[in-house]
């Protein structure tokens, strides 16, 4: 899909307010409705908008311990990062996963729980158990000074 400066300026409003009406989007952006409208529609349909979230405040759901997690794998074969995938998508408390390169570890998760203790559990009973995995590495997250940015656009 070839984007333009419409669509560009569709996306940066849409990221930062995804409820944002059609009406006041086509508004802000120079568009009248109808062609806004089709706009997102053809931006949704071609995968480039891949869906819609709410942003949620952890530390008031009582989820006030962010932890980077290092993971070094004893293989390095599709099947086995495939295994690890499927098992760390099983687990609520891991809401990022990335295979990495250029570091000691394979992949690097960002983890969010209540405190040390929960931390402790599921590395000791989930993670460290998950087969192929030989190592791990933990940093704590003091604070978040850019909590998400949009993609550049």
């Amino acid at each position: 899909m070839e984007i333009d400066r419409y669509d560009r300026l569709i996306l940066k409003a849409l990221q930062e307010d995804g409820r944002i009406t059609n009406q006041d989007l086509a508004a802000k952006i120079g568009l009248s409705p109808s062609p806004c409208l089709r706009r997102v529609r053809a931006l949704e349909e071609s995968g480039v908008i891949s869906g819609y979230r709410a942003s949620i405040d952890a530390e008031k759901l009582g989820l006030s311990l962010m932890a980077l997690v290092y993971i070094a794998m004893d293989r390095h074969t599709p099947e086995r990062f495939d295994n690890f995938d499927r098992e760390i998508a099983r687990l609520p408390e891991v809401i990022e996963s990335l295979l990495i390169t250029g570091q000691e570890a394979d992949y690097q998760l960002k983890v969010l729980v209540t405190n040390m203790d929960a931390y402790q559990a599921l590395l000791l009973h989930k993670i460290t158990r998950i087969e192929g995995v030989t190592g791990v590495h933990s940093s704590f997250v003091l604070r978040q000074p850019i909590p998400g940015n949009p993609i550049p656009i």
